[in-house]
């Protein structure tokens, strides 16, 4: 049994390797691992190649796996095939960057004070540097585990690959748990882990009524115009003031929050003031937390992203286009069928306007997750151990597909401990991550490795059924 740690020892440890730390955040953020972006496929594989050398320098056994889109990496700090096995799940691939709200270049690591800018410094670069070298810090204590890293590059558009690989290697990869740091809290001054996650199911409407630009005064009024059609479709799917969905059946199988649910919710900090700073928005649909709470964590949503047709330019091009898209996706809680979504969408669509083509993007279910047992509460214990509070445990509003697909394949528990903030702008011009988060998150992350290490068997093997 390994001793217990010292917050002040971490703190030194930290402080020590911080240089260190830095110094790798700056090479993996600066490696533009855009995997939607194909002109970036050669940047990707060179982040999944830092990332086996980081492995290899720091003492751990690392490999990269092809698939048949962007690798994984897997790096393995291992004792004994007698020791238990904890996996951490973490993406280095990034979202785009682009455009003129960026202050600075968004693929140049920016220090300011304690503050670290650049596209994927909290989403997912920044915690995954902090969990290793929370793992270091446990693996130099003698802490008797087996300490496994898995990162992708492919989280960012749905891990199209990632359930197969694993299944593939399922014997190589095999873990008692998984922790994921990929999450974010409620706010600074309270930690908060997932209790679950939304899931997503993305659809591009096409409408397509003639074949040219028409001058709109030769042919307005009798012509069709897609662009003005797919509008009134979106305001048919769904109340654009209130965000209600119309489309029947769509709330079905929608379970409430319990009173418990509810209880987290008010217990988690969260404010409408910080909320609405942190993301800076101007004005909201409602204003009441627990509401605001209520939407973005535990209520389904049908978000319109991006309709494009007809002329985008200075002026007026009196023109009537003759093709349109709509790009949409629907958050799903736990409970809700992806395929049951998608019939009554496309049915729906279908009885408004036949002519709309329906495509079906990528789908992830909702996932549910635990909140009791030792795991979970090791979990509880390590971030008061780092951050002087207990963590909530309240639903996330976002998505991450190698979530089930670990837990399916691993027939292992997945939990989280998050190190993000709102205010660190995930996916977000300026997106940034800092030092306060990355020490507590080593010793969160040591600690958490600790107490997993001293998890009886048979208690382990309980969650696992």
């Amino acid at each position: 049994m390994a001793k217990e740690f010292a917050k002040e020892d971490l703190k030194k440890y930290a402080a020590g390797k911080r240089g260190n730390y830095e110094e790798a955040l700056e090479r993996i953020v600066e490696i533009p691992t855009v995997s939607v972006e194909p002109e970036r496929k050669e940047a990707v594989r060179r982040g999944a190649e830092y990332a086996v050398s980081l492995f290899e320098a720091k003492g751990a056994k690392a490999r990269l796996y092809e698939t048949k889109g962007h690798p994984i990496v897997y790096g393995r700090f291992d004792r004994s095939p007698s020791l238990p096995t904890v996996t951490v799940y973490n993406h280095l691939d990034v979202q785009p960057a682009e455009g003129p709200d960026w202050k600075t270049p968004p693929f140049d690591f920016v220090k300011k004070g304690d503050r670290y800018y650049g596209r994927g410094t909290t989403d997912d670069k920044g915690p995954a540097m902090t969990a290793l070298f929370g793992a270091l810090y446990a693996w130099e204590q003698e802490v008797p585990i087996n300490i496994r890293f898995l990162w992708e590059f492919e989280e960012e558009i749905g891990s199209p690959h990632f359930e197969s690989t694993i299944r593939q290697n399922a014997k190589e990869f095999a873990t008692d748990s998984v922790v994921v740091s990929d999450t974010v809290w409620v706010s600074r001054s309270r930690p908060a882990q997932p209790a679950g996650l939304r899931g997503l199911q993305g659809f591009r409407f096409f409408l397509q009524t003639g074949e040219t630009d028409q001058h709109s005064g030769t042919a307005g009024g009798a012509a069709r115009n897609p662009v003005t059609e797919l509008c009134q479709l979106i305001c048919d799917c769904v109340d654009g003031k209130t965000g209600r969905i119309k489309i029947p059946g769509f709330y079905a199988d929608v379970v409430p929050p319990s009173k418990r649910d509810l209880e987290d919710l008010k217990n988690s900090g969260f404010t409408t003031r910080e909320f609405k700073r942190d993301h800076l928005f101007r004005s909201l649909r409602v204003d009441d937390p627990l509401e605001i709470m209520k939407r973005v964590w535990m209520m389904p949503t049908f978000e319109v992203h991006g309709l494009a047709g007809g002329y985008q330019g200075p002026g007026v091009k009196t023109i009537i286009a003759p093709k349109a898209t709509a790009i949409v996706s629907c958050r799903l809680v736990p409970n809700m069928d992806p395929k049951k979504i998608v019939r009554l969408v496309t049915d729906f669509v279908k009885q408004k306007n036949p002519d709309v083509k329906v495509d079906v993007e990528h789908t992830l279910p909702a996932y549910q997750g635990k909140t009791t047992g030792p795991y979970a509460d090791a979990i509880r214990a390590s971030m008061k151990f780092a951050f002087g509070k207990e963590p909530v445990f309240v639903r996330e509003g976002g998505s991450i597909g190698a979530v089930l697909s670990m837990e399916k394949v691993f027939k292992s528990p997945v939990f989280f401990l998050g190190l993000s903030l709102p205010e660190h702008g995930y996916h977000a011009p300026n997106e940034n991550f800092d030092w306060a988060q990355a020490e507590g998150g080593m010793a969160a992350f040591a600690d958490y490795f600790r107490r997993v290490a001293e998890v009886p068997r048979e208690k382990a093997t309980a969650v696992r059924k």
